[in-house]
């Protein structure tokens, strides 16, 4: 598996919590529980390989960190969603803006440009082009206002 399935992955596991409202935690032993996601393998090709223990760290790490920090991501987004109502926005889409903030702000190892990137890639494999479109605008803005020493 790769850091780009990861993140991926990552994205499904935010957008389940948000109907289900379980701990993060448990929504991703929950939905990494072998048998669960040996019967995702065949929806799609994220599924196919299991994370190594680095990519679940990874995936630990944004998922959690997303879920703990839910409002203060929302509030990013609907700060940059100039005449847009935050609620009018899909949880998808918004699961995608939610990691890609979450991990221009708090990940170290993943430059601004790649989140943004793999953030419009994912976006546009889910929603639509004008999502990616959105979402790059959005991120965009974002980045744009983020101190020098983040941006990196």
């Amino acid at each position: 598996m790769t850091r780009a399935n990861a993140r991926e992955l990552a994205i499904h596991l935010i957008y389940a919590r948000e109907f289900t409202g379980d701990d993060p935690e448990l929504v991703i032993a929950t939905r990494l529980e072998k048998e669960y996601y040996n019967k995702l393998s065949g929806e799609n090709p994220v599924y196919v390989d299991r994370p190594s223990h680095a990519q679940r760290a990874y995936i630990d790490q944004v998922v959690t960190g997303v879920v703990n920090r839910i409002d203060d991501l929302n509030k990013i987004i609907g700060d940059y969603a100039i005449d847009w109502d935050i609620s009018r926005i899909s949880k998808l889409t918004r699961a995608v803006m939610q990691l890609a903030i979450f991990e221009i702000m708090y990940v170290d190892d993943v430059p601004t440009g790649v989140a943004i990137s793999e953030a419009v890639r994912i976006v546009k494999l889910y929603d639509n082009s004008d999502a990616g479109s959105f979402v790059n605008g959005i991120l965009g803005a974002f980045a744009r206002d983020l101190p020098t020493e983040v941006k990196a």
